[in-house]
C-alpha cells in the first residue's frame, strides 16, 4: 500500500516537495531555489520554465530520500497573483508576471469601472485593489498589445505543473480565484470580468477549474523520467499557498485563525459562506465548503530585513538573534514609539497604494532595541486591527492564532502579537504548512481520508502557545488606541506627500 503523499508548494523564491504519512508526520522533504527578474523597477518576473526546473530538482532529491516508501498522491500549492501566458502552439509569450509586480496598478480603475466596483467585488471577493492578477493581463493588453493578441492560455503557477506533470490543463478553484476573474460562489471563471479587459480574452484560455481534492490527472511516463516520480501517480488539485497554510494547520472551522509572518503578513479566518467587506479580501478554501477572510500586510519579514539591512547595516542572517535580545529587553510599547508598517502602501481596510510607512514617537532616548521592538509591535499591531475589522464585520470570533512561516521562529514576535492582540498564539510544529495543506489535498484525493475535516485532524498538529499577558492588557488596549489613530490622521497628507516625489 502507497504510504506517503506529496506536498509540493512553489513559493516566490523556493520549490519544495515534502512526503508526508497519514499522521501529518514529516518523512522526507528537498527544495530548490528559484531567482526573481526585475527588468525596469516595480517589474517583477521569473521563468515558468524554472518553475518546472525547480519541481523536477525538488521531485528527484525527494524521491532518491523515499527508500522502502511508495507515493499515493501528490498536490500542487502555488504562489498566488501570478500568471504565465502562452501562444496557440503553447509556447511560453513572456517570462511570467509576479504577484510583486506593480505595473498593474494603474489598471484597476479601469476594469472596476466596466463591471461595477461592487459588483466587482460581490462577483469575485477582491475589494478595489492592485493584487489579484486580472490587473497584470490587462497591463499586458495596454501595454504589449501584439503579444497579447497571441494569448492562447492563461496559467496560474498550479495550472503550468500540472501540464508538465500530466499534460493536462487544469487547476483548483482555490488557485483560480485569486486571479480576481473568478466567480467564488458559482466556482467558474467570470466572464463579465474578463469582458471588462481592455483586449478581450475568453474563459476557455484559462485552465479548467476543479474542486480542490479531485484528481487532475497522473504523472505521465515524460514527467516520471524527467521528475522520479512513478507514471500513473495521481495529480490532485492543491491551491493557492495561503488558502493550504490554514489548511495545514487544521483550520476548518470558525474560531482558528492562521497567521502567516512570511514576507508578507497575511491571516484568513474560516468562513461558511462567501462573505465580502472591504476589511477582507475573500478566497476559496481547499476544504471545498467555505471561504477564506483573510487579510494582507505587504511588509512582514521583507520589512524586518529591509529595515535591519538599510537602517542598521547588518545582515538578516546573522544578526536577527542579537536584535530579539534587544528588542526583548526594550519595554512594551518601545519607550513611547510606533512604527506605520506600510512600506509597501495598505490593503485591508484602507486600500489605499499612496499609503506609506513613519516611525512616531522617536526621540534621543529610543535605540536599536526600540526601534527593532516598534517594527515587530506595529505589524501586530496592523494585525489587531486588521482582525478587529473583519469580526465586526462579520460576528465573528477568533479564539487563537496559529502563527506559521519564518517569523513564526521568534518567539518574542509571537509573544508580541498575543499581547496585542490579546488572544493566544499558538507556534505551529510544522513551519511547512502549506506543503502539509497540499499533503492534505492529496491524502483526500488519494482516498485515505472522506473530507478534509477528518484528514486535518489526522495530520495537523499543535504547538507552544503564547498566553497574552493580562496585567499588561489595559496597557496595550490603550496602544491599540493610539495606533488606530495614526492612518486616519496621515491620510490627508499621502497624496500630498506623493506629488512632491522626484
Amino acid at each position: 500500500m502507497a504510504n506517503v503523499v506529496i506536498g509540493i508548494d512553489l513559493s516566490t523564491t523556493t520549490c519544495k516537495a515534502i512526503a508526508w504519512d497519514a499522521a501529518g508526520n514529516l518523512v522526507a522533504q528537498a527544495r530548490a531555489p528559484l531567482t526573481l527578474q526585475q527588468p525596469v523597477p516595480g517589474a517583477y518576473e521569473q521563468s515558468p520554465h524554472e518553475w518546472w526546473a525547480a519541481a523536477q530538482s525538488a521531485l528527484q532529491a525527494l524521491m532518491a530520500q523515499l527508500n522502502g516508501h511508495t507515493v499515493a498522491a501528490l498536490a500542487v500549492v502555488n504562489q498566488r497573483e501570478t500568471l504565465a501566458v502562452t501562444d496557440a502552439e503553447d509556447r511560453l509569450l513572456r517570462p511570467a508576471l509576479l504577484w510583486l509586480d506593480e505595473r498593474r496598478q494603474h489598471q484597476v480603475a479601469g476594469v472596476a469601472e466596466r463591471v461595477g466596483r461592487e459588483r466587482l467585488h460581490a462577483l469575485t471577493g477582491k475589494p478595489y485593489d492592485w493584487s489579484p492578477a486580472i490587473y497584470s493581463l490587462a497591463w499586458m493588453a495596454s501595454a504589449e498589445p501584439e503579444l497579447f493578441a497571441q494569448v492562447a492560455h492563461v496559467y496560474d503557477p498550479h495550472a503550468w505543473l500540472v501540464r508538465q506533470l500530466t499534460g493536462e490543463f487544469a487547476t483548483s478553484w482555490a488557485s483560480a480565484d485569486p486571479f480576481g476573474a473568478f466567480d467564488i460562489a458559482g466556482h467558474r471563471w467570470a466572464q463579465e470580468v474578463l469582458d471588462a479587459l481592455p483586449g478581450k480574452v475568453a474563459a476557455q484560455a484559462f485552465a479548467q477549474a476543479m474542486a480542490p481534492g479531485k484528481v487532475l490527472g497522473e504523472v505521465s511516463t515524460i514527467a516520471a523520467a524527467a521528475t522520479g516520480v512513478p507514471a500513473g501517480t495521481p495529480v490532485v488539485a492543491g491551491g493557492g499557498d495561503g488558502q493550504a497554510g490554514g489548511l495545514g494547520v487544521g483550520m476548518v472551522r470558525p474560531g482558528i485563525a492562521y497567521l502567516n509572518l512570511g514576507t508578507a503578513v497575511v491571516s484568513g479566518m474560516y468562513c461558511e459562506t462567501p462573505a465580502v467587506d472591504p476589511a477582507f479580501r475573500t478566497m476559496c478554501a481547499i476544504d471545498r465548503q467555505g471561504y477564506v477572510l483573510e487579510t494582507s500586510l505587504r511588509a512582514g519579514t521583507l520589512l524586518v530585513n529591509t529595515l535591519v539591512r538599510q537602517f542598521f547595516g547588518l545582515d538578516p542572517a546573522s544578526c536577527l538573534p542579537m536584535l530579539e535580545a534587544e528588542a526583548a529587553k526594550a519595554p512594551p510599547g518601545s519607550g513611547g514609539l510606533l512604527l506605520l508598517p506600510y512600506w509597501n502602501g495598505v490593503m485591508n481596510p484602507w486600500w489605499d497604494a499612496q499609503a506609506r510607512g513613519c516611525l512616531l514617537g522617536l526621540g534621543p532616548e529610543h535605540g536599536r532595541g526600540e526601534i527593532y521592538r516598534a517594527l515587530l509591535e506595529g505589524i501586530a499591531l496592523e494585525q489587531a486591527v486588521a482582525t478587529r475589522a473583519v469580526l465586526q464585520a462579520t460576528g465573528g470570533t477568533v479564539e487563537q492564532f496559529v502563527a506559521i512561516g519564518g517569523g513564526a521562529a521568534s518567539r518574542v514576535w509571537c509573544q508580541i502579537v498575543a499581547d496585542i492582540c490579546d488572544r493566544p498564539v499558538v507556534r505551529a510544529t510544522t513551519q511547512e504548512a502549506s506543503s502539509l495543506g497540499a499533503g492534505i489535498a492529496a491524502a483526500v484525493g488519494a482516498g485515505w481520508y472522506a473530507e478534509f475535516a477528518t484528514a486535518a485532524a489526522a495530520m495537523t498538529q499543535g504547538g507552544e502557545t503564547l498566553l497574552p499577558n493580562v496585567a499588561e492588557r489595559g496597557f496595550h488596549a490603550e496602544l491599540l488606541a493610539v495606533y488606530s489613530d495614526l492612518y486616519p490622521a496621515l491620510r490627508p497628507l499621502y497624496p500630498r506627500l506623493a506629488g512632491l516625489r522626484r
